[in-house]
């Protein structure tokens, strides 16, 4: 069984963790995404799932509500000959799916679902992007870093935002889905908003989601504001200049760049690209524009 597994689903329980713990398993989620989809496949996701389609009010039926929300997010992630059977009971977690060779998968949803039906959608989302996580044959070693992968992967391609909305927080209780923390969710659904230019702040119900949103855009944006980008800070321009100088001495190891010597050429530097995370590595020559090889992002540097 695959699922929700060790905390991932946190329902009137906290406190919920914040902050940013699992970044660096984040950004190599979004680079193995690039490595294993490809950048043609990426851009096929580049409009998310939309809030009618998955909406479910309280005078739906249970079953067929839910697997008329299944059928949309498979159309999703397009896996036309895949066919959910979703159930409910009672179980620790919020929700587990078989992964067999298909084409039917049974999801079982956490009994809560059944008086919580707006968040039904969310839970199917993750346990989707499962199934297709399988189908393409990517994974991560250990449940926690396999389920850090797949919230990305439902995030980056288009469906996180349920996730994300389906945190919230008030004086007596509090819920949140997924493994990710709020500002983590927030973190690559902006990082998916920056490549397909798509605001999903107006789809949030969520007060909480919102505010975690504006706080992983931030992140977000920084990400493109480190040398030897030339967006970088003055304060960061100048340790660069630093670390340039004393390249061959001596390294600097807390720098998110590195630089080696391409002898009998010039010195290189290698530094992630502010998209996908993937290594970029160029000369030491001054101001230059670089493309990423794996998401084809151009980048302008001062070297």
């Amino acid at each position: 069984m695959h699922g929700w597994l060790g905390g991932a689903g946190v329902a009137n329980g906290g406190p919920v963790e914040r902050g940013y713990p699992h970044l660096e398993t984040v950004r190599a989620a979004i680079t193995a995404l690039y490595k294993r989809l490809s950048y043609d496949t990426i851009h096929a996701f580049d409009t998310s799932v939309a809030p009618v389609d998955v909406a479910f009010c309280d005078t739906d039926d249970l079953y067929l509500g839910a697997q008329r929300v299944a059928r949309e997010l498979v159309r999703h992630y397009r896996l036309p000959d895949a066919r959910l059977v979703v159930g409910f009971r009672r179980m620790e977690h919020a929700a587990n799916i078989e992964l067999t060779a298909g084409p039917e998968y049974f999801v079982e949803l956490n009994d809560r679902f059944r008086t919580h039906r707006r968040d039904i959608g969310a839970a199917l989302a993750h346990e989707i992007a499962h199934v297709y996580l399988h189908r393409v044959d990517l994974s991560f070693p250990g449940t926690r870093d396999n389920e850090i992968l797949t919230d990305t992967a439902t995030t980056y391609l288009g469906a996180g935002w349920l996730l994300l909305d389906a945190f919230r927080e008030d004086g007596v209780s509090s819920q949140k889905l997924g493994y990710l923390t709020p500002e983590e969710f927030g973190y690559v659904l902006a990082k998916r908003s920056l490549v397909f230019g798509e605001d999903p702040s107006a789809w949030f119900t969520s007060p909480q989601a919102y505010e975690a949103y504006g706080r992983g855009l931030e992140r977000a944006r920084s990400d493109a504001c480190r040398p030897p980008l030339t967006a970088a800070g003055w304060a960061g321009r100048r340790r660069y200049a630093h670390d340039r100088r004393h390249a061959r001495d001596h390294p600097a190891p807390d720098a998110p760049y590195t630089f080696t010597p391409d002898s009998p050429g010039p010195l290189r530097v290698t530094f992630p690209c502010p998209t996908c995370h993937a290594r970029v590595r160029v000369p030491v020559r001054g101001r230059i524009r670089a493309r990423c090889g794996l998401c084809h992002t151009v980048l302008d540097c001062d070297t």
